[in-house]
């Protein structure tokens, strides 16, 4: 994948959001509207579903948000069975919702912070958007346990900026200070991964690392990294 990747279609993008609009016509259409705009305008989903295709395991979302992987997953065809855990509260009641209304199979939902620990699992792991939110002394915590839980043939996939110095980096970071700001992230960046260094602790578990561009026409330094299990 490179910078020509596309996001889903808008006509996808609007059918996926409709599981997000509030049970009142009067109730608020924040998510509506972040989730059709989201899905129309980042390469990201399409991204990881590719990713995925091919396995059978289980997947586990870490930080999973308000669930978009599960929908995106369920649109392409891949009925692995999804399971997203994530510090907001609001967002993982949000997503446990839209995915019912949305009639997704085999999906469930609940909170965790990662600093703290992680759920116990066996198949593949993604881990999206989520590493700079958190301090970098649990980086490593969440990458070896990450790894821990990888099925025979199952894939870890990440997305991330890089800390790079470049003009994307600065971009990305001022994003996210905006999205704290916003209140939509519970937490500010706290460390963005260096590259050499999260591919090396990959590799030295005995994975087979590939990591492609996933900015799309976005302004932004997101990565792919996609760790495969033996």
């Amino acid at each position: 994948m490179s910078d020509d990747a596309r996001p889903l279609p808008s006509a996808t993008a609007r059918a996926i959001a409709r599981a997000y609009r509030p049970a009142h016509p009067l109730g608020s259409y924040w998510d509506y509207f972040y989730v059709r705009g989201k899905l129309s305008s980042d390469p990201l989903y399409p991204g990881i579903v590719d990713a995925l295709r091919g396995t059978s395991a289980p997947v586990l979302d870490l930080g999973c948000g308000l669930g978009l992987l599960a929908h995106a997953l369920r649109d392409a065809g891949l009925a692995l069975p999804y399971r997203g855990v994530d510090i907001d509260a609001g967002k993982i009641a949000r997503a446990a919702r839209a995915a019912t209304r949305a009639g997704l199979g085999e999906t469930g939902f609940a909170r965790l912070d990662l600093a703290r620990g992680l759920p116990a699992h066996r198949g593949s792991v993604a881990v999206l958007d989520v590493l700079q939110f958190v301090p970098r002394q649990a980086h490593d915590g969440i990458l070896d346990g990450a790894i821990a839980m990888l099925a025979p043939g199952a894939k870890l996939v990440i997305r991330t900026g890089f800390d790079d110095g470049g003009s994307r980096a600065r971009v990305t970071r001022a994003v996210d200070v905006f999205s704290r700001v916003l209140g939509w992230m519970n937490a500010a960046p706290r460390h963005y991964p260096e590259r050499e260094a999260l591919c090396a602790r990959l590799a030295d578990a005995g994975l087979r690392v590939e990591v492609d561009s996933l900015s799309g026409d976005t302004p932004f330094n997101n990565w792919r990294v996609v760790a495969h299990a033996p």
